[in-house]
């Protein structure tokens, strides 16, 4: 199918521009819309993942359209097989998505279409070739998390029970002392802004200095890097990583992300999870490890050190929170630590889990955040010493969130799992001690994850609680079975996922001179 990638991105962006034309007094028209365009991008993401040659690897679904040729700008799209996993999350979590936000009556329109832009910008960041729209894809993504985060969002508890007299104003967009939702919008857009600005600098010296003026990254790719000079090379990784690790988010950047999470609607703090999270690591790999193979090796391994922050740091915060959210939130800006470290030991074994785990980590997060919401809708509150005994009224929310849980921290049989032992074992040869820490955060996100599944369903239930309801309904429940049955479908069938991200980290590494025939030998892991 030569036209694929067109399908998977523009069936998004079409659903937006559809949506533009349904009145907002319709809502079940606008969802229906959005429900079709996400399945459809879904199904062909699917077909993406099953049609991809891992035997003959490379860049493959190519489409290429000169849009500006005097300064060397195409819209040039193509996936490889770190890249595929990518979209194919985005996709799943889009569809899920629109049925987890079912219930949203203010301005269901507004929102559907700022949440199928936000996950056709994801997508135009994974299937972009072309420099230019790499950024601009990115860059796009920042506008509809604003405004989903400040207009759908929620305030903290903390915030509400303020006294703060700025928070009803326009001043308040200044105040950084409270925690409101629209200073987690503000924080978000500030934190990635000014992240994006350092890697954009890097991409207009790769575009100066490479001698061909193209944004065209496998033209990009020909370009010696003793061409640049060393210093220049260095300097420009140097902002190519920290510029795009801002999103991941590494440690200390990491600040905007957990707010971020707690004020977003539920859908939002899925696709902010599972997939704009992941667009700081897979630009990582797709510019600096590219385009700079030798000084990648020299430079990496700050990655390595600096992961550690983001899984101790992180876990150690989740471990003490009372929000539900804010937990999910320091959980994944802990578990983008365990893909950093994947990405730092440079190996087959170690990078393939860490593509691996991006994918796993949307599926196990994504869930966690659905049910989130849920319990939040019924509750009116996200504070677990407030909460529990819900297992008694939400019976299948509670299986569903144990599912979730035990998937997050890697128990065997699930996605998680498979990325998670990859990356360990990868990473030994080249980090033990750093990797021995690594370990020790999984445990500590045992202890997090248990208290609040413990905290929120189990033990005497709440008499105000007495009215909450389990997902009974069929658009309820779709969004849960879905990202339930991936995550362990692909859990216990593991080997084709792993052959086609093989097809692209092989490659990779082998501009690195990393490949040995030991590393090599896993596919049928």
């Amino acid at each position: 199918m030569t036209h694929l990638l067109s399908i998977i991105l523009f069936s998004l962006f079409g659903g937006a521009i559809l949506l533009i034309f349904v009145p907002n007094s319709k809502p079940m028209m606008v969802r229906a819309v959005a429900a079709v365009a996400a399945f459809i991008s879904m199904i062909a993401s699917f077909i993406l993942l099953y049609t991809f040659d891992y035997k003959k690897g490379g860049f493959q679904f190519i489409e290429k359209y000169v849009w500006a040729p005097d300064v060397g700008i195409s819209f040039h799209m193509g996936v490889d097989g770190i890249a595929v996993p990518l979209v194919l999350a985005s996709c799943i979590l889009m569809f899920a998505g629109i049925f987890v936000s079912w219930h949203i009556k203010d301005r269901t329109k507004e929102f559907y279409i700022f949440l199928l832009i936000l996950t056709s910008a994801t997508v135009g960041v994974y299937v972009s070739l072309d420099l230019f729209f790499l950024y601009f894809f990115y860059e796009m993504s920042v506008i509809p998390m604003y405004l989903l985060i400040g207009v759908w969002g929620s305030h903290t508890k903390n915030f509400l029970e303020s006294k703060n007299p700025l928070k009803d104003t326009p001043r308040f967009f200044f105040n950084f002392t409270s925690n409101s939702k629209e200073y987690a919008a503000m924080k978000l857009v500030l934190f990635l802004s000014a992240g994006a600005i350092l890697a954009l600098m890097g991409i207009l010296l790769i575009y100066s200095n490479s001698g061909l003026y193209t944004f065209d990254l496998l033209e990009l790719s020909e370009v010696p890097e003793g061409k640049y000079g060393k210093a220049l090379v260095s300097a420009i990784w140097i902002m190519v990583f920290f510029g795009f690790a801002s999103i991941a988010p590494l440690w200390p950047m990491h600040s905007w992300s957990p707010v971020g999470h707690a004020s977003a609607p539920a859908a939002t703090s899925m696709l902010h999870a599972g997939v704009l999270m992941k667009l700081g690591h897979f630009s990582i790999i797709r510019v600096a490890f590219f385009l700079f193979p030798e000084a990648t090796q020299e430079w990496m391994p700050i990655a390595a050190y600096l992961c550690i922050g983001s899984i101790v740091y992180g876990g150690l915060v989740a471990l003490f929170q009372r929000d539900t959210k804010y937990v999910i939130g320091y959980s994944s800006s802990s578990h983008m630590g365990y893909i950093f470290l994947g990405m730092a030991a440079l190996n087959v074994i170690s990078l393939t889990g860490a593509i691996f785990y991006m994918f796993a980590h949307a599926l196990a997060t994504g869930l966690l955040f659905a049910m989130a919401g849920w319990v939040y809708d019924q509750t009116h509150t996200r504070d677990i010493p407030s909460l529990g005994g819900l297992s008694q009224k939400m019976p299948f929310i509670t299986g569903a969130f144990i599912v979730a849980v035990v998937a997050s921290f890697g128990l065997p049989l699930t996605v998680n799992f498979v990325g998670e032992l990859m990356i360990v074992v990868g990473s030994w040869r080249m980090y033990p001690k750093i990797t021995i820490l690594a370990v020790l955060g999984i445990c500590l996100t045992l202890c997090y994850l248990f208290r609040m599944m413990r905290g929120v369903f189990f033990g005497d239930l709440k008499p105000e609680f007495s009215g909450a309801m389990d997902a009974t309904l069929w658009h309820d429940r779709l969004p849960l079975i879905l990202m339930l049955s991936c995550s362990i479908y692909y859990g216990l069938f593991p080997s084709h996922f792993i052959n086609v991200i093989q097809s692209g980290v092989i490659p990779l590494l082998e501009r690195m001179h990393k490949v040995t025939p030991l590393l090599t030998q896993v596919g049928g892991f």
